[in-house]
């Protein structure tokens, strides 16, 4: 096995909208430092070997999303860098767009509804000269058979189908430009169960029979549980746990992955009760300081709201970032674990 992705310190910041009462507030220093930038993912270090799920988890706003778009190269990081395959990507080129593809979370906004099914999968393979036009209906056809529609579809709307088939249809167009990595955004949450194990079970299908990678993205456990082999726990904008699923479901180290998943309904537990994370996700434009989730942490100390926890490597391929792990030897990037890999 091999790192096929890696991100170092990957960061990304945006600058909002001020008014005329903050900009004189900037030109006299009375502004705080940093005032008027928002740092939605910050110094976010992960690698991801060749053939392996990687899920990233958090709740809603955390900024995996933002990740993922940094990857599949929509949006350019601020700080930070992208590598594939040992190649710098963290100025998308051509390649990258060919070798990287995304799948977004909602099906009916990411089909253009005035393109047919056939244009919508097969106009970029052209365009990039990967088939020939005349051969254009065919490498659809054999598309929509790997996705599990039928080819007669070619002709239709995006309106014409319902939201698991839309999926498909999404899907297809991902793999249309024969990548070899894919960004799972949210992918399943729009979907009803049943057609989520559906999609579930053809993202599996394909990784075994084209040999993908992917970064899945999702806010249900249930679903990252099922697919990923490792998980990364993501807080305001930080990993604050990463290790394989099995180690994270089983032994889950930081206080946030805790209550994540003393939170998340499961068929197979006894009955409990439901103990919700106390507060609501700080807002990324004025976060605490020191450890983000103290505010929120049962545990938490006066260390913890002055003080960053670093990364820390508590077991083998188990990171935590988390005072409470105490003076263990902390790392400052993944890469080191992924040298073995190459």
């Amino acid at each position: 096995m091999t790192t096929m992705l890696e991100t170092r310190e990957l960061s990304k910041s945006f600058t909002l909208k001020r008014g005329s009462l903050a900009r004189a507030t900037d030109a006299l220093g009375w502004s705080r430092p940093g005032a008027g930038q928002v740092y939605a993912v910050n110094d976010v270090s992960l690698a991801v070997a060749a053939g392996e799920v990687l899920g990233l988890v958090g709740e809603s706003g955390c900024g995996k999303s933002t990740v993922g778009r940094m990857i599949a190269g929509l949006l350019p990081p601020t700080r930070g860098t992208l590598h594939f395959e040992g190649a710098d990507i963290s100025a998308p080129s051509v390649d990258h767009h060919l070798n990287i593809q995304m799948v977004f979370q909602n099906p009916y906004a990411a089909l253009n509804p005035r393109q047919r099914v056939d244009q919508v999968i097969g106009e970029a393979a052209v365009y990039h000269g990967l088939v020939a036009r005349a051969d254009a209906p065919a490498f659809v056809a054999a598309l929509l058979r790997q996705v599990g529609l039928d080819p007669s579809y070619a002709s239709r709307y995006p309106h014409q189908f319902s939201g698991g088939q839309r999926q498909r249809i999404a899907i297809a167009r991902a793999l249309a430009l024969d990548p070899k990595f894919i960004v799972c955004d949210e992918a399943v949450s729009a979907l009803d169960v049943s057609v989520q194990a559906q999609i579930l079970n053809l993202f599996m299908d394909l990784r075994a029979s084209k040999g993908l990678t992917y970064l899945f993205i999702s806010h249900n456990l249930a679903v990252v549980e099922h697919i990923a082999d490792r998980v990364a726990i993501m807080y305001l904008g930080r990993i604050v746990e990463l290790a394989d699923t099995r180690s994270v479901f089983a032994r889950a180290n930081h206080p946030y992955t805790q209550a994540l998943i003393a939170d998340a309904p499961r068929l197979d537990a006894n009955v409990v009760e439901h103990r919700p994370i106390q507060g609501e996700l700080p807002s990324p434009l004025n976060p605490p300081s020191g450890c983000t989730f103290h505010p929120r942490c049962p545990r938490a100390m006066a260390r913890c709201a002055a003080e960053p926890p670093a990364l820390r490597e508590i077991a083998s391929g188990h990171w935590s970032a988390c005072h409470l792990n105490g003076d263990v030897t902390p790392i400052h990037s993944l890469s080191t674990h992924h040298d073995h890999l190459n």
